[in-house]
């Protein structure tokens, strides 16, 4: 009673109240609502009878609050409890484990901890530590990475040799954020950001927090400190509080971009469908990823669809939605649409700018790749999300074309028309050479895109063999003819070879005219193959029976039509003359 005005109070209450009754029964006061509940109320005796009691970091919060509520200030003694705890709570707010502690501990006393500023103290005592250099000042939060590496204290032959003090990194305060309740967590990291904490660190916090408690985001993105969808002391949250935490953390992620991972986000976004937060939510992160797109792998874009009531196995709208804001927001790089020309070659535009766009195009095609086996997805789908992607963005089409070429494996159903319109999709002159053999025997494959790949292949090789014929007359004219030419040559030779004889130099010469006629051979050789596939096909076309008019003005302006003999007999004056000019060569040497 000489230290409580409370319990004074309800003592002397209650011994009036017995004397006006005129009965002589002890006095009996309950007390139900003290803060801290039995232990409290136990360090308070203690306190007031001089028993020795430990005080620590967990205990001080609900003692204080205790204190309070009994009324035990300086009014009933000096040196009463409340001043006493108060002042061992100022050195617990002065070290980062103390304070996290005593702020985990303000759940079990509220609001009274709220009413004496507890909360807030620790808060703030938290949030400047996390935003001061913890290698400028050697705050008290450096004990934790000392004393771990003194637990990590080498002995050999019996020198112990300590290691010395690791400096932590910006995400040293990561893991213990991660333990407080949500409430508390959403104030912690407002008071950072006032405090001008750098946003990237920021959304690596909720990072770690969100990987910690949702169990579906842990999973995917292999966390294995908690992996339950739990808080620290290990209680699983259901769904309902789940959804609660993701909606929280995406709006509490930073604006800016690139602050938090695309791998991240698309784990949100995947936890997001499983969970059936809101549409706010969803659409949130569907416009994060877009701004990064460039940054997606492949495997996180296949997000699978969630319901009874889907036909795909991929949520492909989802991932239509994200090229969309993709196309959006680099709305620069999409405008100005460099020139292409006949070889599919960028001429204009900044490859800075191309980069993003063409990175993004990899992704598609591949994306477009792994879904087209699905048997449910429609054509116009296929079609919307490939025509997202400019032309000038692939500089080469083999991947869209094997996208092409998986759907329709897996639609053979397809009339002519549609696999048609599919194959627009491509630019056939933008193949390579393996595409476009791979093309000429797809059977899945229209017969006009085939005759425009052969059409292409047969004019890229044509302007090979233009040019090769182009830099082998400008040989000729400049080699020898006699032997007072042949002088310069060898002295030329004996420059670079200096220290070789005058037979390996003319060896080395007879070489590099032999590679330059075996390239033209190989060259040679492809254009009769391809010629004989060509004609073949005609016949072919015309044994069937197919429309004479359209089909020989097409092989007209390819070259194919004539007599196979005639051109057989041409190439055969080329290989003639080609066989002559090694001969001269021999007889020169």
């Amino acid at each position: 009673m000489s230290r409580s005005g409370t319990l004074q109070k309800l003592i002397n209450e209650a011994a009036a109240d017995d004397d006006d009754g005129g009965g002589g029964e002890p006095c009996n006061v309950q007390l139900h609502d003290v803060p801290g509940g039995a232990a409290a109320f136990e360090l308070a005796a203690r306190f007031c009878y001089d028993v020795r009691a430990e005080l620590n970091a967990a205990n001080v919060v609900p003692l204080r609050c205790a204190a309070e509520h009994l009324r035990m200030t300086e009014e009933y003694g000096e040196g009463n409890l409340v001043e006493q705890t108060e002042a061992f709570l100022l050195d617990v707010l002065g070290s980062w484990n103390d304070a996290v502690r005593a702020l985990q501990a303000c759940d079990g006393v509220l609001p009274h901890a709220e009413d004496l500023l507890i909360v807030p103290r620790c808060i703030d005592s938290l949030a400047t530590k996390a935003c001061a250099d913890p290698t400028l000042f050697g705050w008290p939060m450096l004990e934790y990475y000392t004393a771990k590496s003194l637990e990590e204290t080498v002995i050999w032959n019996g020198i112990t040799t300590a290691g010395k003090p690791r400096s932590p990194g910006a995400d040293w305060w990561y893991k213990q954020a991660a333990s407080l309740k949500l409430p508390v967590y959403k104030r912690l990291i407002s008071a950072m950001r006032s405090k001008g904490m750098s946003p990237k660190n920021i959304a690596g916090s909720l990072t770690h927090y969100a990987k910690r408690h949702l169990s579906g985001l842990s999973r995917h993105s292999g966390y294995s400190e908690s992996g339950r969808g739990g808080d620290r002391l290990g209680t699983v949250l259901s769904d309902v509080e789940q959804r609660v935490l993701l909606e929280e953390i995406v709006a509490l992620l930073p604006a800016e971009k690139g602050v938090a991972t695309t791998r991240f986000l698309l784990g949100l976004l995947r936890t997001t469908m499983i969970l059936h937060a809101g549409a706010a939510c969803r659409d949130a992160l569907e416009k994060r990823v877009g701004n990064q797109l460039e940054e997606a792998a492949l495997e996180d874009l296949l997000i699978p669809n969630i319901g009874y009531s889907v036909d795909t196995l991929y949520d492909v709208d989802c991932m239509q939605r994200m090229l969309e804001h993709f196309v959006a927001t680099n709305t620069s790089a999409f405008a100005a649409s460099p020139e292409i020309t006949e070889e599919g070659q960028l001429v204009d535009g900044s490859s800075a700018e191309l980069t993003p766009v063409s990175t993004v195009a990899k992704l598609v095609d591949g994306y477009l790749a792994e879904v087209g086996t699905d048997t449910n997805l429609i054509m116009s789908k296929f079609q919307s999300i490939a025509e997202l992607v400019p032309d000038y963005a692939r500089a080469i089409d083999d991947g869209i074309y094997r996208a092409i070429d998986i759907y329709l494996k897996a639609h053979p159903c397809l009339t002519v028309s549609e696999r048609e319109q599919l194959c627009r999709l491509m630019n056939c002159q933008k193949l390579s050479l393996e595409a476009c053999t791979h093309a000429a025997q797809n059977e899945r494959l229209p017969l006009r895109v085939v005759v425009q790949v052969l059409f292409f292949e047969q004019l890229r090789l044509r302007t090979t063999v233009a040019g090769w014929f182009f830099v082998s007359d400008n040989v000729d004219q400049a080699s020898p003819s006699n032997g007072s030419h042949c002088a310069p040559r060898r002295r030329s030779v004996e420059l670079d070879f200096a220290a070789g004889s005058e037979e390996e130099n003319y060896e080395v010469r007879n070489n590099e005219w032999s590679s330059s006629a075996m390239s033209a051979e190989d060259i040679r050789q492809r254009v009769v193959e391809l010629e004989e596939e060509c004609s073949s096909m005609k016949e072919e076309i015309h044994r069937l029976g197919k429309p004479k008019g359209a089909l020989s003005r097409l092989f007209r302006k390819l070259g194919l039509v004539g007599r196979p003999a005639a051109r057989r007999q041409q190439q055969q004056q080329l290989t003639s003359s080609g066989d002559g000019r090694r001969k001269s060569m021999s007889l020169e040497r």
